[in-house]
Protein backbone atom coordinates (compact mmCIF):
# COMPACT_ATOMS: atom_id res chain seq x y z
CA UNK A 1 0.00 0.00 0.00
CA UNK A 2 3.12 2.35 0.91
CA UNK A 3 4.36 1.72 -2.70
CA UNK A 4 1.07 2.39 -4.54
CA UNK A 5 0.17 5.20 -2.37
CA UNK A 6 3.36 6.92 -3.02
CA UNK A 7 2.88 6.42 -6.84
CA UNK A 8 -0.56 6.69 -6.57
CA UNK A 9 0.78 10.53 -5.41
CA UNK A 10 3.47 11.67 -8.09
CA UNK A 11 0.82 10.18 -10.73
CA UNK A 12 -1.78 12.76 -9.82
CA UNK A 13 0.96 15.51 -8.85
CA UNK A 14 0.69 16.01 -12.77
CA UNK A 15 -2.89 16.01 -12.71
CA UNK A 16 -2.96 18.59 -9.87
CA UNK A 17 0.16 20.94 -11.83
CA UNK A 18 -2.31 20.90 -15.29
CA UNK A 19 -4.88 23.41 -12.87
CA UNK A 20 -2.30 25.27 -11.19
CA UNK A 21 -0.52 25.92 -14.73
CA UNK A 22 -4.05 27.14 -16.31
CA UNK A 23 -3.69 30.66 -14.33
CA UNK A 24 -0.34 31.42 -16.01
CA UNK A 25 -1.40 30.33 -19.57
CA UNK A 26 -4.13 33.03 -19.29
CA UNK A 27 -1.57 35.38 -17.57
CA UNK A 28 1.46 34.63 -19.95
CA UNK A 29 0.03 33.39 -23.66
CA UNK A 30 -3.86 35.87 -23.08
CA UNK A 31 -5.71 32.88 -23.36
CA UNK A 32 -9.47 32.98 -22.74
CA UNK A 33 -11.31 31.44 -20.43
CA UNK A 34 -12.72 28.58 -23.19
CA UNK A 35 -8.94 28.28 -24.33
CA UNK A 36 -8.36 27.62 -20.78
CA UNK A 37 -10.63 25.38 -19.98
CA UNK A 38 -10.00 23.52 -23.24
CA UNK A 39 -6.37 22.91 -21.66
CA UNK A 40 -8.69 21.12 -18.87
CA UNK A 41 -10.68 19.09 -21.53
CA UNK A 42 -7.53 17.98 -23.08
CA UNK A 43 -5.97 15.91 -19.82
CA UNK A 44 -9.35 14.52 -19.10
CA UNK A 45 -9.98 13.55 -22.63
CA UNK A 46 -6.59 11.48 -22.39
CA UNK A 47 -7.30 9.97 -19.12
CA UNK A 48 -10.72 9.63 -19.25
CA UNK A 49 -12.02 7.27 -22.60
CA UNK A 50 -8.69 4.69 -22.74
CA UNK A 51 -9.38 3.69 -19.11
CA UNK A 52 -11.56 1.09 -19.73
CA UNK A 53 -9.49 -0.46 -22.01
CA UNK A 54 -6.31 -0.32 -19.97
CA UNK A 55 -8.50 -1.77 -16.80
CA UNK A 56 -9.88 -4.38 -19.02
CA UNK A 57 -6.21 -5.74 -20.40
CA UNK A 58 -5.00 -4.85 -16.25
CA UNK A 59 -7.67 -7.47 -15.96
CA UNK A 60 -6.38 -10.06 -18.49
CA UNK A 61 -2.67 -9.44 -18.10
CA UNK A 62 -0.18 -8.56 -16.14
CA UNK A 63 1.94 -5.94 -18.12
CA UNK A 64 4.14 -4.39 -14.82
CA UNK A 65 5.58 -1.90 -17.57
CA UNK A 66 1.87 -0.28 -17.88
CA UNK A 67 2.03 1.31 -14.38
CA UNK A 68 5.30 2.79 -14.50
CA UNK A 69 5.33 4.13 -18.32
CA UNK A 70 2.13 5.63 -17.38
CA UNK A 71 3.85 8.18 -13.83
CA UNK A 72 6.95 8.74 -16.90
CA UNK A 73 4.49 9.84 -20.06
CA UNK A 74 2.19 11.97 -17.67
CA UNK A 75 5.30 13.75 -16.03
CA UNK A 76 6.84 14.51 -19.25
CA UNK A 77 3.47 15.81 -21.07
CA UNK A 78 2.35 17.68 -18.39
CA UNK A 79 5.76 19.05 -18.29
CA UNK A 80 6.99 20.18 -21.82
CA UNK A 81 3.52 21.39 -22.38
CA UNK A 82 4.81 24.60 -20.28
CA UNK A 83 7.61 25.08 -22.97
CA UNK A 84 5.58 24.25 -26.12
CA UNK A 85 5.45 27.37 -28.42
CA UNK A 86 1.81 26.89 -29.60
CA UNK A 87 -1.19 26.07 -28.37
CA UNK A 88 -1.81 23.02 -30.82
CA UNK A 89 0.94 21.58 -29.23
CA UNK A 90 0.21 22.67 -25.13
CA UNK A 91 -3.20 21.08 -26.00
CA UNK A 92 -1.47 17.65 -27.56
CA UNK A 93 1.00 17.45 -24.52
CA UNK A 94 -1.63 17.44 -22.40
CA UNK A 95 -3.76 15.04 -23.86
CA UNK A 96 -0.56 12.71 -23.95
CA UNK A 97 -0.02 13.81 -20.31
CA UNK A 98 -3.70 12.41 -19.37
CA UNK A 99 -3.03 8.85 -21.78
CA UNK A 100 0.02 8.10 -19.12
CA UNK A 101 -2.35 9.05 -16.48
CA UNK A 102 -4.89 6.13 -18.07
CA UNK A 103 -2.08 4.02 -18.16
CA UNK A 104 -1.43 3.98 -14.55
CA UNK A 105 -4.64 3.94 -12.49
CA UNK A 106 -6.19 0.22 -13.45
CA UNK A 107 -3.21 -1.33 -12.60
CA UNK A 108 -2.28 0.19 -9.29
CA UNK A 109 -5.81 0.43 -8.20
CA UNK A 110 -5.89 -3.37 -8.86
CA UNK A 111 -3.03 -4.27 -6.72
CA UNK A 112 -3.60 -1.51 -4.07
CA UNK A 113 -7.36 -3.26 -3.80
CA UNK A 114 -5.28 -6.89 -3.22
CA UNK A 115 -3.22 -4.89 -0.43
CA UNK A 116 -6.26 -2.89 1.22
CA UNK A 117 -8.87 -6.07 1.15
CA UNK A 118 -12.16 -5.15 2.54
CA UNK A 119 -11.26 -1.96 3.99
CA UNK A 120 -12.28 0.93 3.14
CA UNK A 121 -9.59 3.25 5.40
CA UNK A 122 -6.81 1.17 3.89
CA UNK A 123 -8.08 1.90 0.41
CA UNK A 124 -8.53 5.55 1.76
CA UNK A 125 -4.83 5.82 1.79
CA UNK A 126 -4.22 4.75 -1.73
CA UNK A 127 -6.93 7.54 -2.79
CA UNK A 128 -5.15 10.02 -0.75
CA UNK A 129 -1.92 9.17 -1.98
CA UNK A 130 -3.34 10.72 -5.21
CA UNK A 131 -5.54 13.55 -3.03
CA UNK A 132 -1.63 14.29 -1.52
CA UNK A 133 -0.28 14.50 -5.49
CA UNK A 134 -2.78 17.27 -6.37
CA UNK A 135 -2.61 19.38 -3.26
CA UNK A 136 1.47 19.22 -3.82
CA UNK A 137 1.20 20.39 -7.34
CA UNK A 138 -0.15 24.01 -6.92
CA UNK A 139 2.12 24.15 -3.32
CA UNK A 140 5.31 23.17 -5.21
CA UNK A 141 4.38 24.82 -9.32
CA UNK A 142 2.83 28.24 -7.69
CA UNK A 143 6.17 29.91 -6.28
CA UNK A 144 8.19 28.40 -9.64
CA UNK A 145 5.48 29.48 -12.15
CA UNK A 146 5.65 33.05 -10.25
CA UNK A 147 9.50 33.09 -10.67
CA UNK A 148 10.17 31.56 -14.13
CA UNK A 149 6.05 32.19 -15.57
CA UNK A 150 4.61 28.79 -17.85
CA UNK A 151 7.55 27.11 -18.64
CA UNK A 152 8.73 26.16 -15.36
CA UNK A 153 6.13 23.39 -15.84
CA UNK A 154 9.33 21.39 -17.42
CA UNK A 155 11.46 21.66 -13.99
CA UNK A 156 8.70 18.94 -12.75
CA UNK A 157 9.54 16.00 -15.68
CA UNK A 158 12.55 14.54 -13.21
CA UNK A 159 10.34 12.78 -10.68
CA UNK A 160 8.11 11.68 -12.99
CA UNK A 161 10.86 9.68 -14.60
CA UNK A 162 12.65 8.59 -11.60
CA UNK A 163 9.04 7.44 -9.82
CA UNK A 164 8.63 5.56 -13.07
CA UNK A 165 12.04 4.01 -12.89
CA UNK A 166 11.69 2.98 -9.26
CA UNK A 167 8.27 1.18 -9.90
CA UNK A 168 9.48 -0.96 -12.59
CA UNK A 169 12.01 -2.02 -10.65
CA UNK A 170 9.43 -3.15 -7.41
CA UNK A 171 7.22 -4.23 -10.73
CA UNK A 172 10.15 -6.66 -11.58
CA UNK A 173 10.84 -8.11 -8.02
CA UNK A 174 7.37 -8.42 -6.97
CA UNK A 175 6.39 -10.58 -10.68
CA UNK A 176 8.36 -13.37 -10.00
CA UNK A 177 6.93 -13.71 -6.49
CA UNK A 178 3.57 -13.23 -7.03
CA UNK A 179 0.76 -13.56 -10.00
CA UNK A 180 -0.86 -10.26 -9.52
CA UNK A 181 -3.96 -10.87 -11.12
CA UNK A 182 -6.08 -11.43 -8.09
CA UNK A 183 -9.19 -13.93 -7.90
CA UNK A 184 -12.74 -13.37 -5.68
CA UNK A 185 -15.49 -14.55 -5.58
CA UNK A 186 -18.82 -13.33 -5.75
CA UNK A 187 -21.50 -11.83 -8.57
CA UNK A 188 -20.85 -8.55 -10.53
CA UNK A 189 -23.32 -6.43 -10.18
CA UNK A 190 -23.16 -3.90 -13.36
CA UNK A 191 -26.05 -2.09 -13.36
CA UNK A 192 -25.65 -0.94 -9.81
CA UNK A 193 -21.88 -0.06 -11.06
CA UNK A 194 -23.30 2.01 -14.32
CA UNK A 195 -25.42 4.09 -11.36
CA UNK A 196 -22.33 4.86 -9.68
CA UNK A 197 -20.09 5.57 -12.43
CA UNK A 198 -23.01 8.02 -13.24
CA UNK A 199 -22.58 9.39 -9.75
CA UNK A 200 -19.04 10.27 -10.19
CA UNK A 201 -19.29 11.84 -13.33
CA UNK A 202 -21.61 14.31 -11.86
CA UNK A 203 -19.21 14.51 -8.98
CA UNK A 204 -15.92 14.91 -11.45
CA UNK A 205 -17.50 18.39 -13.59
CA UNK A 206 -18.14 19.81 -10.18
CA UNK A 207 -14.36 18.81 -9.04
CA UNK A 208 -12.69 19.60 -12.21
CA UNK A 209 -14.36 22.79 -12.25
CA UNK A 210 -13.38 23.80 -8.48
CA UNK A 211 -10.05 22.83 -9.74
CA UNK A 212 -10.13 24.90 -12.78
CA UNK A 213 -11.79 28.05 -11.67
CA UNK A 214 -10.70 28.48 -8.06
CA UNK A 215 -7.54 30.12 -8.68
CA UNK A 216 -9.38 32.61 -11.91
CA UNK A 217 -12.15 33.19 -9.03
CA UNK A 218 -9.73 34.66 -6.50
CA UNK A 219 -8.15 36.70 -8.96
CA UNK A 220 -10.76 38.38 -10.97
CA UNK A 221 -13.61 37.72 -8.55
CA UNK A 222 -12.16 38.83 -5.12
CA UNK A 223 -9.14 40.64 -6.50
CA UNK A 224 -6.32 38.67 -5.29
CA UNK A 225 -2.86 38.28 -6.38
CA UNK A 226 -1.91 35.31 -8.29
CA UNK A 227 -0.16 33.73 -5.55
CA UNK A 228 -3.10 34.20 -3.11
CA UNK A 229 -5.13 32.41 -6.04
CA UNK A 230 -2.74 29.81 -5.84
CA UNK A 231 -2.97 29.37 -2.33
CA UNK A 232 -6.60 28.90 -3.12
CA UNK A 233 -6.23 26.41 -4.88
CA UNK A 234 -3.98 24.53 -2.64
CA UNK A 235 -5.55 24.89 0.35
CA UNK A 236 -8.91 23.18 -1.32
CA UNK A 237 -6.66 20.33 -2.74
CA UNK A 238 -5.19 20.08 0.64
CA UNK A 239 -8.80 19.73 1.74
CA UNK A 240 -9.51 17.05 -0.41
CA UNK A 241 -6.27 15.03 1.46
CA UNK A 242 -8.40 15.11 4.33
CA UNK A 243 -11.90 14.90 2.69
CA UNK A 244 -10.37 11.47 1.45
CA UNK A 245 -9.46 9.87 4.75
CA UNK A 246 -11.88 11.33 6.84
CA UNK A 247 -14.39 9.40 3.81
CA UNK A 248 -12.44 6.31 4.46
CA UNK A 249 -13.03 6.26 8.31
CA UNK A 250 -16.93 7.31 7.81
CA UNK A 251 -17.54 4.55 5.43
CA UNK A 252 -15.80 2.03 8.35
CA UNK A 253 -18.32 3.70 10.30
CA UNK A 254 -22.00 4.11 8.52
CA UNK A 255 -21.48 2.23 5.73
CA UNK A 256 -20.21 2.85 2.10
CA UNK A 257 -23.48 4.34 0.35
CA UNK A 258 -24.50 6.19 3.30
CA UNK A 259 -20.86 7.86 2.92
CA UNK A 260 -21.70 8.72 -0.46
CA UNK A 261 -25.01 10.15 0.10
CA UNK A 262 -23.16 12.29 2.60
CA UNK A 263 -20.87 14.12 0.37
CA UNK A 264 -23.18 14.83 -2.31
CA UNK A 265 -26.03 16.16 0.24
CA UNK A 266 -23.00 18.46 1.40
CA UNK A 267 -21.18 19.95 -1.38
CA UNK A 268 -23.65 22.22 -3.19
CA UNK A 269 -24.17 23.98 0.24
CA UNK A 270 -20.37 23.87 1.17
CA UNK A 271 -19.63 25.78 -2.18
CA UNK A 272 -22.84 28.15 -1.43
CA UNK A 273 -21.36 29.47 1.41
CA UNK A 274 -18.19 30.40 0.05
CA UNK A 275 -19.53 32.16 -2.89
CA UNK A 276 -21.23 34.66 -0.08
CA UNK A 277 -18.15 35.32 1.35
CA UNK A 278 -16.35 38.54 -0.41
CA UNK A 279 -13.11 38.32 0.99
CA UNK A 280 -9.99 36.64 -0.83
CA UNK A 281 -8.78 35.99 2.88
CA UNK A 282 -11.49 35.05 4.58
CA UNK A 283 -12.66 32.98 1.77
CA UNK A 284 -9.43 30.61 2.28
CA UNK A 285 -11.16 28.43 5.10
CA UNK A 286 -14.47 28.07 3.19
CA UNK A 287 -12.54 26.65 0.19
CA UNK A 288 -10.75 24.17 2.60
CA UNK A 289 -14.32 23.21 3.18
CA UNK A 290 -14.83 22.85 0.04
CA UNK A 291 -12.17 20.40 -0.91
CA UNK A 292 -12.90 18.18 2.07
CA UNK A 293 -16.58 17.85 0.92
CA UNK A 294 -15.86 16.94 -2.40
CA UNK A 295 -13.34 13.99 -2.16
CA UNK A 296 -15.65 12.38 1.15
CA UNK A 297 -17.07 10.08 -1.38
CA UNK A 298 -13.66 9.67 -3.87
CA UNK A 299 -11.99 6.51 -2.29
CA UNK A 300 -15.60 5.44 -1.16
CA UNK A 301 -16.97 5.67 -4.31
CA UNK A 302 -13.55 3.25 -6.00
CA UNK A 303 -13.56 0.72 -3.18
CA UNK A 304 -17.87 0.52 -3.61
CA UNK A 305 -17.08 0.15 -8.04
CA UNK A 306 -14.75 -2.89 -6.84
CA UNK A 307 -17.07 -4.45 -4.62
CA UNK A 308 -19.89 -3.94 -7.40
CA UNK A 309 -17.48 -5.75 -9.98
CA UNK A 310 -15.39 -8.27 -7.66
CA UNK A 311 -14.58 -10.78 -10.40
CA UNK A 312 -12.85 -7.33 -12.24
CA UNK A 313 -11.15 -5.08 -9.93
CA UNK A 314 -8.73 -3.57 -12.65
CA UNK A 315 -11.46 -2.51 -14.97
CA UNK A 316 -13.91 -1.28 -12.07
CA UNK A 317 -10.44 0.77 -10.93
CA UNK A 318 -10.07 2.23 -14.45
CA UNK A 319 -13.26 3.23 -14.43
CA UNK A 320 -13.78 4.27 -10.77
CA UNK A 321 -10.07 5.90 -10.45
CA UNK A 322 -10.00 7.15 -14.50
CA UNK A 323 -13.06 7.08 -16.68
CA UNK A 324 -15.58 8.51 -14.35
CA UNK A 325 -13.33 10.81 -12.67
CA UNK A 326 -11.91 12.31 -15.85
CA UNK A 327 -14.85 12.33 -17.88
CA UNK A 328 -16.51 15.52 -15.97
CA UNK A 329 -13.30 17.50 -17.48
CA UNK A 330 -15.30 17.61 -20.80
CA UNK A 331 -17.99 19.51 -19.28
CA UNK A 332 -15.02 21.93 -19.27
CA UNK A 333 -15.55 24.34 -22.09
CA UNK A 334 -19.33 24.60 -21.29
CA UNK A 335 -18.07 26.10 -18.07
CA UNK A 336 -15.40 27.81 -19.86
CA UNK A 337 -18.74 29.71 -21.94
CA UNK A 338 -20.52 30.50 -18.54
CA UNK A 339 -16.83 32.20 -17.27
CA UNK A 340 -16.82 34.22 -20.25
CA UNK A 341 -20.03 35.68 -19.82
CA UNK A 342 -20.83 35.46 -16.23
CA UNK A 343 -16.96 35.58 -14.86
CA UNK A 344 -15.59 32.79 -12.69
CA UNK A 345 -18.19 33.40 -9.77
CA UNK A 346 -20.89 32.65 -13.20
CA UNK A 347 -19.29 29.25 -12.83
CA UNK A 348 -18.82 28.31 -9.55
CA UNK A 349 -22.69 29.48 -9.09
CA UNK A 350 -23.73 26.17 -11.66
CA UNK A 351 -21.39 23.92 -9.72
CA UNK A 352 -23.22 24.88 -6.95
CA UNK A 353 -26.55 23.29 -8.67
CA UNK A 354 -24.87 20.49 -10.02
CA UNK A 355 -24.65 18.16 -6.83
CA UNK A 356 -28.16 17.83 -6.61
CA UNK A 357 -28.11 15.23 -9.31
CA UNK A 358 -25.41 13.53 -7.65
CA UNK A 359 -27.65 13.30 -4.89
CA UNK A 360 -30.52 12.22 -6.61
CA UNK A 361 -28.30 9.32 -8.53
CA UNK A 362 -26.98 8.08 -5.07
CA UNK A 363 -30.26 7.58 -4.00
CA UNK A 364 -30.73 4.50 -6.31
CA UNK A 365 -27.24 2.60 -4.64
CA UNK A 366 -27.65 0.11 -2.73
CA UNK A 367 -24.78 -1.52 0.05
CA UNK A 368 -22.89 -4.51 -1.95
CA UNK A 369 -22.85 -8.07 -0.37
CA UNK A 370 -19.69 -8.03 1.59
CA UNK A 371 -16.80 -9.56 -1.10
CA UNK A 372 -14.86 -11.76 0.18
CA UNK A 373 -10.67 -11.01 0.67
CA UNK A 374 -8.90 -10.80 -2.51
CA UNK A 375 -6.09 -13.19 -2.87
CA UNK A 376 -2.96 -13.83 -5.19
CA UNK A 377 -3.89 -16.30 -7.68
CA UNK A 378 -0.41 -18.32 -7.53
CA UNK A 379 2.59 -17.90 -5.83
CA UNK A 380 5.67 -19.09 -7.41
CA UNK A 381 8.66 -20.34 -5.58
CA UNK A 382 11.82 -18.96 -6.87
CA UNK A 383 14.74 -22.20 -7.08
CA UNK A 384 17.32 -22.01 -4.50
CA UNK A 385 20.83 -22.69 -5.21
Amino acid sequence: MRVWAAAHAVDDFYQGLVPAAVPYFVLDRHYGYVAAAGLAMAAALGSSLPQLVFGVLADRRRLPWMSPVGVALAGTGAGLAGVAPSYPMVWTLLLLSGLGVAMFHPAAGRDARLAAGSSATAMSYFAAGGSVGFFVAPALATPALDAWGVGATALFIPPAVLMGFVLLRHQRRTTGAVAARATAEGRDRPAQFAVLASVEIVRSAVSFGVNTFVALYWIDTLGASPTLGGTALALQLGGGVLGTLAGGRIADRIGLVRTVRLGNLLLGPAIAVMLLCPSPYLALPLVLLVGLVTNIPFAVLVKLGQDYLPTRPGTAAGVTLGLAVSAGGLAMPLLGLIADHHGPRGAFIALAVVPVLAAALSAALREPVPAPELRPAAVLQEPRV
